[in-house]
């Protein structure tokens, strides 16, 4: 499946990630080539949506905060890219449905459990939608760990600045069977919480030295 505004910026867009962030991508082999999915990556940045995109060859839709539609500009640009709208601190039953309908055609949906972006660059607590959608559909869950973008992006800061930014794709979580699918849907956030987190605290690997010549 094509996306034609992601498709048409990747490269650029894969570019610019690696000149000025260092954008490094790990685990691209664990993303599952067809069938529904749901991505769970943790929030830093207002770039994670689109970077954590590029490796994904896939028609992937957004479910992105409400108030950013009210924003001029910006909601003509997230709904060329498939996002829609979900009420935060609502149920969301609108949402809700239309995620259970793009997800039972097959396609991949991109959830941040945080809600938002972390103010430290920790872990938020996850909120369980994107878990309860996974465990009443029998969806599989593929966490992703963003590392660095709260460093060259922190909230208040107008623009970024330079720096080096790794995301991790994990391998995809299945919810347990025969499990009641609260329980399901908790165990699950459990299992991809403590995944991101383990890859978020883990020391981070020395920077690659520089080559080296004959005769310099």
């Amino acid at each position: 499946m094509r996306t034609p505004v992601l498709d048409a910026v990747r490269p650029a867009l894969h570019a610019l990630g690696r000149a000025w962030f260092g954008l490094e991508l790990v685990g691209v082999e664990h993303i599952p080539p067809s069938g529904p999915l749901i991505v769970t990556p943790n929030h830093q940045t207002y770039a994670d949506p689109p970077l954590v995109s590029i490796p994904i060859r896939r028609r992937v839709y957004y479910m992105a905060w409400n108030r950013l539609f009210d924003v001029p500009g910006l909601a003509w640009l997230i709904r060329r890219l498939r996002a829609f709208p979900v009420e935060i601190e609502a149920s969301g039953a609108r949402a809700t449905r239309e995620a259970v309908r793009l997800l039972q055609a097959g396609h991949v949906l991109m959830i941040f459990p945080e809600g938002e972006r972390s103010r430290d660059g920790a872990i938020g607590r996850f909120k369980p939608g994107a878990f309860r959608l996974a465990a009443s559909l029998g969806v599989p869950v593929l966490p992703v760990t963003i590392r660095g973008g709260h460093e060259s992006w922190p909230p208040g800061r107008l623009l970024p600045r330079a720096g080096r930014v790794t995301i991790t794709y994990h391998r995809p979580l299945h919810p347990a069977a025969g499990v009641e699918p609260r329980q399901a849907a908790r165990e699950l956030s459990e299992r991809a919480s403590s995944v991101i987190r383990s890859a978020l605290e883990r020391p981070a690997a020395p920077p690659a030295p520089p080559l080296r010549f004959p005769g310099r």
